[in-house]
């Protein structure tokens, strides 16, 4: 029986990782586009903003 209930602990363990991985790729999956879209109006941010202060542009 010991040796059962290992199996289906590591079992149990490797399913729980795989359940976990899954809802963490379809979470980024998910908010790609929109965290996309925000990484690149802090970027244009980061940017142009400096760049109107000095003018450069």
């Amino acid at each position: 029986m010991t040796s059962i209930n290992r199996m289906m602990d590591a079992i149990r363990y490797k399913a729980q990782i795989l359940a976990r991985t899954t809802k963490l790729e379809s979470g980024i999956m998910g908010m790609g586009l929109i965290g996309f879209a925000v990484g690149l109006g802090i970027v244009m941010l980061c940017v142009v903003v400096p760049a109107l202060m000095l003018g450069a542009i």
